[in-house]
C-alpha cells in the first residue's frame, strides 16, 4: 500500500488561471494549508525537509501570501517548525516529541470522551455512530482518504459533544500531529489497516459508553487506544 502519490509536474506560474487570482485572499490561504497538510500528515514532505516557498507556490499554483499564512498557521500546529534565518521546516518525528504528544493526547481526548459521555445530546451520539461506521466501511473498502476525513469529522464531534470550548478546540487543532503519527507507523508496518481495525475498536466503545453515559469506560477506551499507539511509536523508534 503507498501512503501518498507522486506529486504531479508542477504547472508555472504565468499559467495561473485568472479564477485563482481572483479568489479571496483567506480562500486562498485555506487552499494551501490543506495541500501542505495532506502532504506533511501522509509523509510526502518528509520529517526535517525544508519547505521551500517558490517551489510550493508553483506545485499548488497559488501565491507568496497565501502559502506564508498556510505555513504560519501549521507552526502553530507545530507540524512546522520556523528557524529564524534558516527557513522553515517541517517538524522531525522525535521520541521526545512522540511522548509529550500522546502525553497531551492521553489527557485531552480522554477528558473530551468523558465528558462527552455525560453531555453529547442524542444527536451527537448518533452522528458519532455514524460516523464509526463509515470508518469501518472505508477500511474494509480499503478507501483513506475517505477513512481520514470520517476520523477528522469524529474527532470534532466527540469535541463538539463535552461542550467544552477549550477542547472543541483543541481537538481539532491536534489532529494533524497524530495523523502524521498514524501515517509513520502505517509506513513501519507496510499497512494501515491494522492501525484503523485498532482505531474502530476505541471508536465502537466511546460510543457504546456514551450511549450508556459511562464515563469512566469512554475514557478508559480513548486512553487504551492511545496509549496502544504510543507503545508502537516506542517500538518503532
Amino acid at each position: 500500500m503507498q501512503f501518498g502519490a507522486p506529486a504531479t509536474a508542477p504547472k508555472p506560474v504565468s499559467e495561473r488561471s485568472e479564477r485563482k487570482r481572483s479568489e479571496p485572499a483567506r480562500s486562498l490561504s485555506e487552499v494551501a494549508y490543506e495541500h501542505l497538510v495532506r502532504k506533511i500528515t501522509r509523509l510526502e514532505i518528509e520529517p526535517g525537509a525544508v519547505l521551500v516557498e517558490r517551489e510550493l507556490m508553483v506545485e499548488f499554483d497559488i501565491g507568496r501570501t497565501p502559502l506564508r499564512e498556510a505555513m504560519q498557521r501549521l507552526a502553530i500546529e507545530r507540524l512546522i517548525n520556523h528557524q529564524p534565518n534558516r527557513g522553515m521546516f517541517v517538524s522531525e518525528i522525535s521520541a521526545a516529541s512522540v511522548q509529550q504528544i500522546y502525553e497531551f493526547r492521553a489527557m485531552v481526548d480522554a477528558q473530551a470522551a468523558g465528558l462527552a459521555a455525560q453531555r453529547a445530546t442524542a444527536t451527537q451520539i448518533e452522528e458519532l455512530r455514524r460516523l464509526h461506521l463509515v470508518l469501518v466501511k472505508a477500511t474494509d473498502e480499503a478507501d483513506i482518504d475517505r477513512y481520514v476525513e470520517a476520523d477528522r469529522q469524529f474527532y470534532r464531534v466527540l469535541g463538539e459533544a463535552a461542550h467544552n470550548a477549550w477542547l472543541a478546540d483543541s481537538l481539532p487543532r491536534i489532529f494533524n500531529l497524530h495523523l502524521r503519527l498514524w501515517f509513520f507507523i502505517s509506513r513501519r508496518i507496510g499497512s494501515w489497516e491494522r492501525i484503523a481495525r485498532a482505531h474502530e475498536v476505541m471508536t465502537r466503545d466511546v460510543v457504546a459508553a456514551l450511549s450508556w453515559r459511562d464515563v469512566a469506560q469512554a475514557q478508559q477506551a480513548m486512553q487504551t487506544y492511545v496509549t496502544g499507539r504510543l507503545e508502537d511509536m516506542r517500538d518503532i523508534l
